[in-house]
């Protein structure tokens, strides 16, 4: 009979782990970076785009990931960048200025980029493909209810505690940091199924998963940049208001999670990023004309649910992808995903003081142009059936 010491030592149990640790530090970052920015360090629009531009440069530099595996852990450095994530986030209410939140922002986000390309790349290593989108919406779940936990926190300690946002940082990053020395000391290593390649790859038959990982980025980083922004700026919310906000949201997809999960591995990955992207759309150009401040919050958690149906994008990769090639594509993956992230937030940053809607309606054209991409993933991907016109490789052609 297996002990209870040695019953949650499971990969399963680690993950789910790793996906309630990171929302403690990301999410505190995330629910007062705009109030903080404006209130404590004057930002406008051009400052806040700079600031993200800064902060996705390192998932930009993920390929790099690969490189670190000669020397470390795949798990092991999950941790390691978790913990600098924690540390990155505990110390932003330290420095009150553009050039300090500049800084504080790099490491977290190191942290933050290299943490999930490990996570990302041990999920689909470690479960099985049958289990993986089931799987995958109990961690949007468990990471949903970290948040629900840190939003809840935050919004006590501002509005009754009376502690200041540089109080309120220093608690989340130390819940990560906590956390990730825990797991460093309570679980064991877990070997690899398949030993992964130790140097970059780039497949012709991965290009359709690629184009689709880089508009999810560009997409996504216009809504995460300046959907809470303009509910700031445009609606007045107070950080308080914005961390009402996000419960809602996180509350939402720990209902959702599992539930989304279990719907991708019915309906399949095709299925499910086309009616993600059909939802976005209506998102993106709602969001463009928005009056009403609670109009305004249902898109936001609409935004919210239709993004966790993004796991379907991952579980479409882990079908089709050689098993030694998952960690090197994984790095490689969050570095296409980052290229619009980097490249967008400044000049958006700079439309937006001309055109907000403008912002959001590119959106809506970038969700647009995913759909049509997501129609071209087949009904049954696999390794020879990465698109829907390649043909399946036969056995012969396998031998070879």
């Amino acid at each position: 009979m297996t002990s209870p010491k040695r019953a949650w030592h499971r990969p399963e149990a680690l993950l789910l782990l790793m996906a309630v640790a990171m929302p403690l530090a990301f999410g505190t970052w995330l629910a007062l970076i705009n109030n903080f920015a404006i209130e404590r360090a004057a930002f406008t629009g051009a400052e806040i785009g700079i600031l993200q531009s800064l902060r996705e440069i390192p998932g930009f530099l993920a390929f790099t990931f690969i490189f670190l595996l000669a020397w470390v852990r795949e798990q092991t450095l999950a941790l390691l960048f978790l913990l600098l994530l924690g540390f990155g986030v505990a110390i932003t209410g330290l420095l009150p200025s553009f050039s300090g939140l500049l800084v504080t922002t790099f490491v977290m986000s190191v942290g933050f980029h290299y943490f999930e390309t490990a996570r990302n790349s041990l999920t689909l290593q470690w479960l099985e493909k049958s289990q993986t989108a089931a799987f995958m919406g109990k961690m949007i779940a468990a990471g949903s209810a970290a948040s629900l936990l840190i939003y809840g926190m935050i919004w006590l300690l501002l509005e009754h505690g009376g502690l200041s946002m540089a109080w309120v940082y220093a608690i989340g990053g130390g819940l990560a940091v906590v956390l990730a020395v825990g797991a460093w000391f309570a679980f064991p290593h877990f070997p690899e199924k398949v030993e992964q390649h130790k140097k970059l790859i780039l497949r012709k038959r991965y290009s359709l998963y690629y184009v689709i990982t880089f508009l999810a980025g560009a997409r996504r980083q216009i809504f995460m940049v300046f959907a809470g922004f303009l509910l700031v700026e445009k609606f007045g919310f107070d950080a308080a208001a914005i961390s009402l906000v996000f419960l809602a949201s996180m509350a939402l997809n720990v209902v959702a999670g599992p539930a989304i999960g279990r719907l991708i591995g019915r309906i399949g990955d095709r299925r499910a990023l086309t009616y993600e992207y059909i939802g976005l759309f209506f998102v993106f150009t709602a969001y463009a004309f928005v009056d009403s401040a609670w109009i305004a919050v249902v898109l936001y958690l609409l935004d919210h649910i239709f993004f966790a149906m993004s796991i379907a994008i991952r579980t479409y990769f882990q079908k089709i992808a050689d098993p030694a090639e998952i960690a090197p594509t994984a790095g490689v993956a969050f570095t296409i995903n980052h290229i619009a992230a980097v490249l967008l937030p400044a000049p958006f940053g700079l439309l937006w003081l001309v055109s907000p809607s403008a912002v959001f309606l590119v959106g809506a054209g970038l969700a647009l142009l995913s759909l049509v991409c997501v129609r071209l993933v087949p009904t049954d991907p696999r390794p020879g059936r990465e698109w829907v016109f390649a043909k399946p490789v036969t056995t012969e052609q396998q031998a070879g």
